[in-house]
């Protein structure tokens, strides 16, 4: 009989985007991997699932007050005890806690639950809200676990002295090093002229869901000052979201049109770290977020908001800079220093991103499952 994991997220384009580092470690274990989340790859611009043996379209929600999310757990618990999984993975908040609910019975038979915590909603300096909403689910939910995977310090601390049960950190979920790398000034030539973008042109490259939590607005902002010290530089914007239409009149109302390029959802971020002078991190909120992982792989100094994982990644003046999320002229000035002397920042920003590359996450995760 094969060995089999389940995997778990509120939507598919989760387990695309950051398990297939897992998925290889399992398959190198000889373990079928499955996969059980909401299909929403059809929105995400080519990304698919094409590491995982099996794929269900469970239809969770985010909100784990949605009603839709009982039809979710009725679901999930049916692939779990019809599956005979040896390990039931799950992640994400909603997810998280209607797999565990659901893996309940096939635990007692041996099963054994992983959650992966991507940064939890309650840290220092969260609303208090969250700590008097997610904080008990998540100790409740931690009784139904057998381990807890945190990939920020942070969260880690807290799981291990608050939770009852066994606790690991990773180093994030493995940024890919085949894809995200850094290239000669050749190859970088080439990437400039496939994209029409000039040599004298200063690249600033922002990635992320065009979101609230994600601020491109400083970004913008930032630019006007920028442009001051660097007429030829431009923002490169990648993402998509329901943010579009607001960032694209804050553009034009700052005049910043020539300046300031949305890319949408792009495949090809790689190439534009490749040319990019500095990459921008604006959120108020992060857990350990992949895309400055891979832009650091890439050899780009960062200029970041001042939130748990960005303080986890960017070495404040080595690495890059941490700044405040709403302090324009911070970004500004700091942008300014990058881009006056960029390798000052972006050789020692490559040698802190070998800790989360996927090589390096791959053997983390297989101690998790088979260590001792």
């Amino acid at each position: 009989m094969s060995k089999k994991v389940l995997l778990t997220a509120t939507v598919q384009s989760h387990i695309a985007q950051f398990h297939k580092p897992l998925a290889k470690m399992l398959h190198d274990n000889g373990y079928e991997v499955h996969v059980a989340a909401k299909d929403n790859l059809a929105e995400k611009n080519g990304l698919k699932i094409d590491f995982a043996d099996k794929v269900f379209d469970v239809p969770f929600e985010r909100s784990p007050l949605s009603p839709k999310n009982l039809g979710a757990y009725k679901a999930v618990k049916r692939i779990i005890n019809e599956g005979d999984y040896e390990f039931v993975h799950t992640n994400t908040p909603a997810a998280g806690v209607f797999t565990r609910l659901a893996a309940r019975k096939a635990r007692k038979r041996g099963t054994c639950v992983i959650y992966t915590a991507h940064g939890f909603h309650f840290y220092e300096g969260a609303p208090k809200q969250n700590w008097l909403i997610y904080y008990p689910i998540e100790k409740l939910c931690a009784r139904m676990t057998d381990k807890l995977i945190t990939i920020t310090n942070e969260d880690y601390k807290l799981a291990s002295q608050k939770f009852r049960t066994n606790v690991y950190h990773i180093h994030g979920v493995g940024a890919n090093s085949e894809k995200y790398f850094s290239v000669d000034s050749e190859q970088q030539a080439k990437i400039r002229e496939e994209f029409h973008i000039d040599e004298s042109t200063r690249v600033i490259i922002n990635v992320g869901e065009l979101l609230p939590n994600k601020n491109q607005k400083a970004a913008i902002l930032s630019m006007k000052d920028v442009i001051k010290a660097f007429p030829q530089a431009k923002l490169y914007i990648a993402g998509n979201g329901p943010e579009l239409d607001n960032l694209t009149n804050l553009v034009k109302d700052n005049g910043l049109e020539n300046n300031v390029v949305f890319l949408g959802y792009t495949l090809e971020l790689n190439k534009y770290y490749n040319i990019a002078d500095c990459s921008v991190a604006c959120s108020f909120r992060e857990g350990l977020p992949l895309n400055v992982m891979e832009a650091m792989l890439c050899e780009n100094a960062v200029v970041a908001s001042n939130n748990r994982g960005h303080r986890e990644l960017v070495d404040n003046e080595k690495t890059g800079f941490i700044v405040e999320p709403n302090d324009y002229s911070a970004f500004s000035d700091a942008i300014i220093k990058v881009l006056n002397n960029p390798e000052l920042y972006s050789k020692k920003a490559f040698e802190k991103a070998q800790l989360f590359t996927d090589k390096s996450v791959y053997n983390e995760l297989k101690n998790v499952y088979f260590g001792k």
